[in-house]
């Protein structure tokens, strides 16, 4: 299918680069230190984010995936009613005190990742919908998110984070298509995946500019002479948001510099045993051995660049497909992939769980942070995805999905749409990602197997 992508402007008079990036900068107040500048979240008593009056939003907006593989407990992933009235099955409970914000999205199906065999086929083109080529050359599409990234590459310091928390894994499987379609969701062009950082210290050290001996210093330390001067001129209120603000960095940052160490000892381990760091076993390859504190750390990261406008667009992967991790902490002994084969067990209902309280943690954390009319969650719209229904069927004839975020006022929230009984065309996920696109300013004809925005969305 033909993709055509162009901005959507909301002024007949067409707007240069130089102009977006002009107002994107006049929108944020940084604080500059050594090497480094650091955005800060919306404070009333400084006039810096009224840009010109012919720039797209004014608030940005913003989009994130979560990814869990492996499908979900099927009976207790449901939601009736509406609002603050909304019942949510017991998979989805994490998201209660949220769910005026919410939306479950029923029945919504990914054709090729249909018919396909199981696992790799299912994963590979969760965001882009593409039809993905087995054998030793890979190929499908571009991801949804990347079609934003490259849209919003003159208004962001960095295009997009793609974050993981588990390795990728190379090979082939049985079903002949590579595994790199099981590692990876977030794809630049229809041969290369996007490079996904599961180091948590290496991903903070990108948003911040912590490069050689700046990754000794603290952040807030190099910027902490503007910081108080700054603080002069805010009102009280803006000061203790400011302070707040500041305390999250840095309790982030102090997380951070722990697994930092671990990740250099694993790299001078790898080093000296000959073996790369993806085929070492956590936690001797460097990454946190609770994977609790992995994701958590993981989804303040991505809440500290949202916050910061240091990115509009993210990916996470919370767990690849044929996921080996384990959930000792949940009284769980199967690994994940294992657990997924008895999925209307209490086993995976517990999983299933856990990996909704993750989403729940980061809407909450972007919805304790103010901007203008609302929260950093009103202007963002996080989505959950899940490559398959069932993982004992391996039934990915529709996929596991919710919304949360108002995006700007631009998504009704606090509903069930259920597409079930809708016809194919109908119920496309890519239909969904048209729906994003158009609101975040990118206009298109089409997007994967779609060439319809999602009615009712």
């Amino acid at each position: 299918m033909n993709r055509k992508f162009t901005s959507r402007r909301s002024k007949s008079r067409p707007v240069s680069k130089d102009e977006t990036r002009r107002a994107s900068l006049s929108r944020r107040t940084l604080l500059r230190g050594t090497g480094v500048a650091l955005g800060l979240p919306w404070l009333e008593s400084l006039p810096v984010w009224g840009g010109p009056a012919d720039i797209d939003h004014d608030y940005p907006r913003r989009f994130a995936a979560l990814f869990m593989a492996c499908g979900v407990h099927r009976e207790h992933w449901w939601a009736r009613g509406s609002g603050d009235e909304m019942e949510l099955g017991n998979c989805l409970k994490p998201m209660e005190p949220l769910k005026g914000k919410f939306n479950l999205l029923n029945g919504l199906f990914n054709e090729n990742a249909t018919g396909v065999g199981i696992h790799p086929g299912q994963t590979g083109n969760i965001l882009s919908g593409a039809a993905l080529q087995k054998g030793s050359e890979l190929r499908g599409g571009i991801s949804v998110d990347q079609v934003l990234a490259n849209h919003l590459a003159d208004v962001s310091v960095q295009p997009s984070l793609v974050l993981g928390c588990e390795q990728p894994i190379t090979g082939y499987h049985e079903t002949n298509f590579s595994m790199a379609y099981s590692s990876h969701i977030s794809w630049q062009n229809a041969t290369s995946p996007v490079p996904m950082e599961v180091y948590p210290s290496l991903a903070f050290d990108s948003l911040f500019d912590n490069r050689g001996s700046r990754r000794n210093q603290s952040v807030l330390d190099r910027v902490k002479e503007h910081a108080a001067s700054l603080s002069r001129k805010t009102s009280g209120s803006d000061r203790a948001k400011l302070e707040e603000y500041l305390n999250s960095v840095r309790e982030v940052e102090k997380r951070v510099v722990r697994m930092r160490n671990e990740a250099d000892q694993a790299a001078e381990r790898s080093a000296d045993s000959g073996r790369p760091l993806f085929a070492m076993e956590r936690p001797e390859n460097g990454l946190p051995e609770d994977i609790r504190d992995h994701m958590r750390l993981m989804c303040d990261i991505v809440a500290l660049a949202f916050q910061t406008d240091k990115t509009r667009v993210a990916t996470l992967l919370l767990c690849r497909d044929i996921s080996g991790l384990f959930y000792p902490f949940l009284g769980v002994r199967r690994t994940h992939h294992s657990a997924s084969h008895y999925d209307l067990e209490e086993d995976f209902e517990k999983i299933s769980t856990y990996y909704v309280s993750q989403m729940a943690y980061l809407a909450k954390r972007l919805d304790e942070m103010p901007e203008g009319d609302g929260t950093v969650l009103d202007h963002s719209c996080l989505l959950f995805l899940n490559n398959m229904w069932s993982g004992s069927k391996h039934d990915s004839s529709k996929v596991p999905a919710f919304s949360v975020g108002g995006l700007g006022g631009t998504i009704e929230t606090g509903r069930v749409l259920d597409y079930s009984e809708r016809e194919d065309d109908r119920r496309r996920l890519c239909s969904l990602y048209l729906s994003i696109l158009e609101r975040m300013g990118v206009a298109s004809d089409s997007f994967g197997d779609a060439d319809r925005p999602l009615e009712g969305f």
